[in-house]
């Protein structure tokens, strides 16, 4: 008889949690290895052995003709050259191929461009050799050399020397002594300017450090200007549209006002009379609106009761009080009300 199995419920929580920690565990180690796995992965890793490493850092592009490619994946020194392994994903990598490390932007930052070569596929566990592969010139590690190669040189030491030489070739040609005496004016110039050259070296390496470490600001920054100029070329045919648009709007307006000159040049003649009119009467006007104003509000009090308007005649009968006339010709007025249909 088949062996019944157990509710989950009725399971060991110790096993089931010691699994599901397990699982998770595996996850995250194939989420943040995710590029190494062969199908998911990010390429075939390549290594090339370099002179020096000439401030290329992991993470820098890969570039073949100009299309990023890969990225580089780290360094190391091995054996008094440089080994670079770098991720390739979607080229073709040649046994005969070559590797540059090249100046990518003006502030210093580097890629490695990479040119196929060879019939057949490189093998990862084969290094491209030095003789295959070259570093730039670093113009900014130059500039900070030589700071520091200035700050080590005695410059008097050296006026004196150029005026010793000069001294001792005194009974050469004219050509030599010129030579000669032109380079101790040169070293002389040197040494009186030795502070401010020193300080010029200093705030020029100081310059080059600071675009250096803001190159990655820059770079986004080209990219954004390079987006908006792709926008701004991508809406061309709209805003020639809207120009050509606007023009031929103006031409309307214009053929418009030149169909109706006679007809608009008298109306406008008159407006502006009316406005003249207007305007030197403009004390009255106010006047009259004030004036007015009374009016209108007796006149809506007295035609505001319904169907009914109210009035009243002052003086037309005299006062009697209890029957009796009061104060004979000169009695007391009452007003009389009467109300009339509307």
């Amino acid at each position: 008889m088949a062996r019944e199995s157990k509710p989950f419920r009725d399971r060991n929580p110790v096993i089931i949690g010691a699994v599901s920690l397990g699982v998770i565990a595996t996850l995250v180690f194939l989420a943040f290895n995710a590029q190494s796995l062969p199908l998911i992965g990010g390429g075939t890793v390549y290594k090339a052995q370099f002179s020096e490493a000439a401030g290329l850092k992991p993470d820098d592009p890969v570039r073949v003709s100009g299309v990023k490619v890969g990225k580089v994946e780290s360094l190391a020194l091995e054996h008094g050259a440089v080994t670079v392994a770098f991720r390739v994903k979607d080229a073709f990598v040649g046994d005969q191929s070559e590797a540059a490390i090249k100046i990518e932007t003006v502030l210093g930052a580097k890629y490695l461009a990479l040119v196929p070569r060879g019939e057949t596929e490189l093998d990862p566990d084969t290094m491209i050799p030095r003789s295959r592969t070259a570093s730039p010139y670093d113009v900014v590690q130059a500039f900070a050399d030589l700071s520091q190669t200035v700050d080590q040189i005695d410059t008097t030491q050296l006026a004196n020397s150029f005026e010793t030489l000069s001294q001792t070739f005194a009974g050469t040609p004219a050509d030599v002594r010129s030579s000669l005496q032109g380079l101790a004016r040169l070293s002389d110039t040197i040494a009186s300017r030795d502070a401010q050259l020193n300080s010029l070296l200093s705030a020029t390496r100081k310059v080059t450090q600071v675009l250096a470490d803001r190159n990655g600001e820059f770079t986004k920054l080209i990219i954004d200007s390079n987006t908006l100029l792709t926008e701004v070329q991508n809406r061309r045919a709209l805003i020639d549209s809207i120009l050509k648009s606007t023009q031929e709007l103006s031409r309307q307006l214009s053929g418009l006002v030149n169909d109706n000159r006679a007809s608009l040049t008298p109306a406008l003649q008159q407006l502006s009379t009316v406005t003249d009119i207007l305007s030197r009467n403009r004390a009255a006007l106010s006047q009259t609106i004030n004036n007015l104003a009374p009016f209108v509000r007796v006149f809506t009090n007295t035609l505001g009761n319904g169907r009914w308007f109210d009035s009243f005649v002052d003086n037309l009968l005299p006062a009697v009080v209890g029957g009796v006339l009061c104060g004979g010709a000169a009695q007391t007025p009452l007003p009389v009300t009467c109300t009339g249909g509307k």
